[in-house]
């Protein structure tokens, strides 16, 4: 597996920052992380992920709702998403695998398996 570009969207400051790291040092990828919606959908107006990691509950606008922008714009349509939530509900889950997301990982997680569970996923 080659290292990919990923975006970490998420507004807990320990979550982004063990994410990246997990990614870079681990999984060998190239990271960006944003703090908000509005944050990372301007980080992909100037740089397109190979996936985006987002937070379902993130301040303003929601992780589906960011999900709805990414698909409705041509360049980033195309980009896998996987969710990343606390919120582990049998119902919610059921709930965010209708959206189009290759998945949804539960917070908290290893740092030594996400990017393992990201190839996985995304099929590297």
């Amino acid at each position: 597996m080659t290292g990919k570009r990923i975006l970490v969207i998420d507004d807990d400051d320990d979550i982004r920052t063990l994410s990246a790291m997990s990614l870079s040092l681990v999984g060998g990828h190239e990271v960006r992380s944003a703090s908000s919606a509005e944050e990372g959908l301007a980080t992909m107006s100037e740089w397109t992920p190979d996936l985006v990691l987002l937070d379902v509950r993130l301040p303003g606008l929601d992780g589906p709702g960011t999900l709805t922008t990414i698909r409705q714009n041509p360049v980033a349509a195309h980009v896998p998403v996987v969710f990343i939530t606390a919120s582990v509900s049998p119902l919610e889950l059921a709930r965010l695998g209708t959206l189009d997301v290759l998945g949804v990982l539960p917070k908290p997680f290893d740092p030594l398996q996400l990017p393992g569970e990201l190839a996985r996923l995304a099929g590297w």
